[in-house]
């Protein structure tokens, strides 16, 4: 049905597809303004509430005990990773995990996961990587995925610890070496290398990534000796359109001073909503593919030089685009029109 140019939802839909539609919305939501949320809710129960003590208690703990545990490996509660939440989430697009055929890791290693593209909130990456809804587990029973995000979101009370539970951690180089360092084998990091800069360029039918200068991932592989794996999410783009943002213009430019003030750009997506489908927050129900491509292994080197460095780096970017081109035609429409532009 369609009224004033917006396009509703039918009225009879199963209770299913209603608490999926609740799910991946309620998952957009809380992450967009989970940290805003979270400052004024502690301001409230300082000023306002009887619990300011105990917030305070909790203040202190967080930031003189509980600081650097986002770079030690963070703390995930397998309960919270279970929640159904984020199985209606992943049923909404739905989103599978595959891994390339023939590609087995081995239990006593540790793998730096590279994920691309970034999109507008790297849904692909949160559901394979931060919860236990999908195929992950079943493929590769023997590693534990660490999903890497902003150092800034653990200042954050009461936020940090939902992204603590759903097994997150620092984006920082200390905190991703911790993880690859592990002497028994078994962990993985998994970094969204194009970050917020890349979530610019998303927009239907385009993947254009943010790659080309970005060789830190590649000097913590060298120094870690930890293999490099190109992980690509088809779909992801689809999700959101966003509101035009040309460089130069004054959206942009306030976008760009948002960035640098607090690291995260206001962009302005165009979802669908809950009960329509023409504009809002919940991502549009399009199919998600987390493809896991083959590792590249990598020897250790304690000080890399320039040229080992962006040898390696090219040698990533050419397995990464080899990735999207054998593969694109299987997962996304027009794929013979779309081109992975790396910037």
């Amino acid at each position: 049905m369609e009224f004033m140019g917006i396009k509703f939802a039918p009225l009879k839909i199963p209770l299913e597809r209603r608490l999926q539609t609740l799910g991946a919305g309620g998952w957009f939501i809380t992450l967009v303004s989970g940290v805003a949320i979270s400052l004024l809710l502690t301001v409230y129960l300082l000023v306002y509430s009887s619990l300011w003590l105990s917030v305070v208690l909790y203040l202190i703990w967080m930031w003189f005990i509980d600081r650097e545990t986002c770079d030690r490996g963070g703390r995930r509660l397998n309960w919270v990773r279970n929640l159904s939440w984020w199985k209606y989430m992943k049923d909404f697009f739905p989103l599978t995990v595959k891994t390339v055929p023939g590609v087995k890791l081995d239990p006593k290693r540790n793998y730096l996961f590279c994920s691309f593209p970034h999109g507008m909130l790297a849904t692909g990456a949160f559901s394979a990587f931060a919860t236990n809804a999908t195929e992950f587990n079943d493929q590769h029973p023997h590693h534990t995925p660490h999903l890497i995000t902003l150092k800034s979101h653990f200042i954050m009370p009461f936020f940090r610890e939902l992204i603590y539970s759903l097994g997150m951690c620092s984006a920082s180089a200390k905190s991703i070496k911790w993880i690859l360092n592990n002497p028994d084998g078994g962990n993985i990091a998994v970094i969204i290398v194009g970050g917020t800069a890349e979530a610019y360029h998303s927009r239907p039918g385009q993947y254009r990534l943010v790659l080309k200068n970005r060789n830190g991932f590649v000097k913590i592989a060298l120094k870690t000796g930890s293999p490099l794996v190109p992980v690509f999410s088809f779909g992801e783009t689809e999700l959101f359109d966003q509101v035009s943002n040309p460089e130069g213009s004054l959206l942009r430019k306030i976008q760009d001073w948002t960035k640098k003030v607090v690291g995260l750009p206001a962009l302005i997506p165009i979802g669908r909503g809950f009960l329509q489908y023409s504009f809002g927050l919940v991502p549009n129900r399009k199919p998600l593919t987390v493809l896991i491509g083959e590792p590249i292994e990598v020897q250790r080197v304690d000080d890399p030089t320039p040229e080992q460095v962006w040898d390696l780096h090219k040698t990533f970017v050419d397995s990464l685009t080899n990735l999207f081109e054998e593969h694109k035609h299987m997962y996304l429409k027009d794929a013979e029109n779309l081109q992975l532009i790396i910037s």
